[in-house]
């Protein structure tokens, strides 16, 4: 299909597809951290790093070669790389020739014994640290915003559900610190992917070091410490001692698995906000000019909860791309994995990003309704003090099996008042009627007590918070400030 006649004076962006991950939703340092002026100034660097390197270690490299590529690093001409791309079908090999371009005298120097994955590879890694890097402080503001939550309503009763039907009674503040929980386990598996990162360093074609080795008049402790002066210059303490071409595959599923969990945390989370705002009890924050839908202006829908569940399903599907991908790597490597971690890789972060700034913004923002909180339980807790009333009636002398019975009965009739005639709930109105429960009229009040149903909640929650939280919280805290403000 050709593009209509009319474009003329509409800019060319909006002629062609771009991804709303970038284009509406991310942040611009993580759409940075995959932006091709991050990627190729990277390529320039390493090319530097090693030339530096290569020059401590005796290879004739000159003060004036190193200075020229310092001078060039982000003198990149994009135009000149994609007609040489073209030109020559290899990504690597158009930046090396318009490197060299800008650099003449430094041009026989440019890649001197590397392999495409000395760029590119060093470069994924670097890319991955850094997004890491970026999600981090925003797990543990999002795990922040969460707890203060659940502090402050650790004691407000609510109802707890099982099989989303009403059980027990837990608190506002306890459901929110099992949101909390399952954050900490992303931060904890993001962290260690973080730590157990290394470097691909100089390893060659097929990770045998064979050019460096030849490089260097076969003098073996040379190659080694390149190895080490590149991968510390790059900002690494340590690099993969094997690997084939490139570092294994497994690195990258490591990684997206820890990213698809943490999809599936969000997506846990904002669907109890979806619930409770369908039951009126939470919602996310609603602006001024909010509108919730174009046919029913007085709805209220919980729009960035629902973002974070869609996109969050997105997340969770991108790890299928690196498995797939380790598990056909064959031999010391194919390329048919270049293509695919363009997109899943850049995806998986930009989609982690963008349900973090919106799931801290919620948390920003949550509004609570007791009263409706209140109601919700009044109608249900009738039924789960029955055993209190039992227990009670049995100090009073009466048969535990005769008054079970009686209560049996009675739930039964109100159970049907509900469903079938659509009132509330009557038990207690039943129970003062009836003469056999008169031993326990004046104790009624006493026995409904919600707060007497909630366990120990809000000690739970002042003890998850004081031993899990604030001590991992505390590594972020010079970075827990900073608000999420969403543009959508």
């Amino acid at each position: 299909m050709a593009l209509p006649a009319n474009t003329a004076g509409i800019d060319q962006i909006y002629t062609k597809y771009r991804s709303p991950l970038v284009s509406r939703y991310a942040s611009p340092e993580m759409a940075y951290n995959f932006s091709e002026l991050k990627k190729f100034t990277t390529w320039r660097k390493l090319w530097l790093i090693l030339a530096k390197s290569q020059k401590t270690l005796g290879i004739d490299i000159s003060d004036e070669q190193i200075s020229e590529m310092e001078s060039n690093i982000d003198n990149i001409d994009f135009d000149m790389a994609a007609e040489q791309e073209r030109r020559c079908r290899h990504d690597v090999m158009a930046h090396v020739h318009t490197f060299a371009a800008a650099c003449p005298t430094a041009a026989s120097i440019i890649h001197l014994g590397a392999t495409s994955c000395y760029v590119g590879d060093n470069t994924d890694l670097l890319v991955l640290r850094d997004g890491i890097d970026l999600l981090l402080p925003k797990i543990a503001r999002c795990i922040q915003r969460i707890s203060v939550f659940a502090e402050e309503y650790r004691s407000m009763p609510c109802l707890a559900y099982t099989h989303l039907q009403p059980a027990q009674l837990t608190t506002v503040g306890k459901r929110a610190t099992l949101w909390v929980a399952e954050l900490l386990m992303d931060l904890r598996n993001l962290k260690r992917n973080r730590d157990d990162l290394k470097f691909r360093g100089v390893k060659g074609t097929t990770g045998t070091q064979a050019s460096f080795l030849q490089l260097f008049d076969n003098d073996s402790a040379k190659v080694e410490l390149l190895d080490k002066l590149v991968t510390e210059a790059a900002g690494f303490s340590q690099f993969y001692i094997v690997t084939g071409q490139t570092y294994s595959r497994k690195v990258d599923v490591d990684i997206l698995s820890s990213l698809a969990n943490l999809g599936a945390s969000v997506h846990k989370i904002c669907s109890d906000i979806r619930l409770l705002a369908s039951f009126k009890e939470l919602e996310e924050p609603f602006e001024k000019d909010q509108i919730g839908s174009s046919a029913m202006p007085y709805k209220r829908n919980p729009m960035r909860s629902e973002r974070c569940c869609s996109l969050a399903r997105h997340l969770m599907t991108l790890v299928q791309d690196p498995l797939m991908t380790l598990s056909t790597q064959w031999m010391e490597r194919t390329l048919d994995d270049s293509a695919n971690r363009r997109v899943c890789l850049a995806e998986a972060f930009l989609t982690a990003d963008i349900i973090l700034s919106t799931l801290q913004n919620i948390s920003e923002g949550f509004v609570v309704y007791p009263k409706v909180v209140e109601r919700r339980v009044k109608q249900e807790l009738p039924f789960m003090a029955t055993e209190n009333f039992i227990m009670a009636m049995v100090k009073h002398g009466a048969n535990r099996q005769e008054c079970h019975e009686k209560i049996r009965v009675l739930s039964q009739q109100a159970g049907a008042t509900v469903k079938e005639h659509g009132l509330d709930n009557d038990l207690i109105q039943r129970i003062r009627a009836d003469s056999y429960f008169e031993p326990i009229h004046a104790e009624l009040a006493d026995l409904m007590k919600p707060q007497t149903f909630i366990g120990r909640c809000p000690e739970q929650v002042e003890k998850f918070l004081a031993q899990e939280v604030r001590p991992v919280l505390s590594d972020y805290s010079s970075q827990l400030q900073e608000l999420s403000l969403l543009t959508l």
